[in-house]
């Protein structure tokens, strides 16, 4: 079928499943303490470790990488093919990225060397509007290249009439970040964020921006904008979807994702993480239904070793996908919202995602919908 989706919630017909292999670290440095920021405050949490005195750390040029354990690897691969089997039982066409080859190496830019990571958050690096994708700058140096994964599926869509777009890549060096959310932000990163180093190849601040930071609501588009970095991004994309689409901004709601503080889970409902979230939203999606997710329950998560590194909040786990607007994929282990989504009327899917805290993304993360029923409707007038 043709590219074709407007919103967070009508029938889903094709979506792409992110891929898993040969995820094998993380790697600490500048980009990465500012996009994880929120996660990396030194605070207190269940099974939340420290990162002083980790053992799986080694240095490169300055870079930390972190090495993940065997076992979650391969139960996280389980599960993502987990999800993948879901979605094809529920009647929906999945594609999935090429694999990473466990022999690639480092990539380099005029202003940095990173790892390569796998195609797994597939929805941060891509946006999709209507009939047209548009590949974004990621925020994550390790990131850089990774739409280049995606590019067989994004090209069948080419050939069927899609209309593809790459935003401007920033050249990302250190002083292309705007790190002023995280120095103003309350407890500060877990480790002092450096000055920024010189570069030959510094131009300012650039532009740099995840799809995930947009909810999609048919002619409407909720950005939201913690940094300049965000800021420019959202001109660009102002211009270049001038007359097909309006650009409402929020500001500092998170750090970066919106997904994981509000969705929309049909017209006129959102689902969010608390009430709070209605005073960053436009006025009239303030009138939307509210269903407030539930504090989860500490033995919703496993457990970690002070050696594991953890990247997101608890409450990754509101971070659902809608297969319908009446159908929802929820992770089994959060029971609590399984039982307010069927309260209000919604048929919920449980399905396995077990290390989530440790990699960044749940089923919204993890998936990029390519093809639903919606159309450019106006739910804001």
């Amino acid at each position: 079928m043709p590219l074709h989706s407007y919103d967070e919630w009508s029938n889903l017909k094709e979506v792409i499943v992110g891929n898993a292999e040969n995820y094998v670290s993380h790697e600490r440095e500048l980009s990465f303490d500012l996009f994880f920021h929120d996660n990396l405050k030194n605070r207190s949490e269940w099974y939340y470790p420290r990162l002083s005195g980790v053992s799986n750390k080694s240095e490169d040029q300055g870079r930390e990488k972190y090495k993940i354990k065997r076992r979650y690897l391969d139960e996280l691969s389980e599960d993502v093919e987990g999800i993948a089997d879901t979605l094809t039982s529920l009647g929906v066409m999945v594609h999935r990225p090429m694999s990473l080859a466990a022999t690639t190496g480092d990539v380099s830019t005029l202003g940095w060397t990173a790892a390569v990571v796998p195609p797994l958050n597939v929805r941060d690096i891509a946006l999709v509007v209507g009939d047209e994708v548009i590949e974004t700058p990621p925020m994550l140096r390790s990131r850089y290249f990774e739409t280049q994964f995606l590019k067989p599926i994004f090209a069948e869509y080419f050939r069927r009439g899609a209309r593809w777009t790459v935003m401007p890549r920033p050249l990302m060096t250190d002083r292309s970040f705007d790190p002023s959310y995280a120095l103003s932000t309350a407890g500060g990163p877990m480790e002092p964020i450096e000055n920024p180093r010189a570069s030959p190849y510094d131009v300012g601040i650039e532009m740099m921006w995840d799809g995930a930071q947009c909810l999609r609501l048919g002619k409407d588009l909720i950005v939201n904008i913690a940094t300049e970095n965000h800021s420019l991004a959202c001109d660009w994309l102002e211009r270049h979807l001038e007359g097909r689409f309006r650009i409402h901004r929020v500001y500092r709601l998170s750090d970066s994702h919106i997904d994981s503080k509000v969705l929309a889970l049909a017209p006129g409902k959102l689902l969010v993480r608390s009430l709070d979230v209605a005073e960053f939203l436009p006025q009239k999606l303030r009138s939307w239904d509210m269903i407030v997710a539930p504090d989860p329950h500490e033995n919703n998560y496993p457990t970690y070793d002070n050696d594991d590194l953890v990247l997101t909040s608890l409450y990754i786990d509101l971070n659902v996908l809608s297969v319908s607007p009446d159908t929802v994929l929820v992770n089994e282990a959060y029971p609590e919202l399984i039982k307010t989504l069927e309260a209000n009327r919604f048929q919920v899917v449980p399905v396995r995602h077990r290390h989530r805290r440790l990699f960044g993304g749940g089923f919204h993360c993890f998936t990029l919908d390519t093809v639903r029923e919606g159309a450019a409707e106006n739910y804001l007038d």
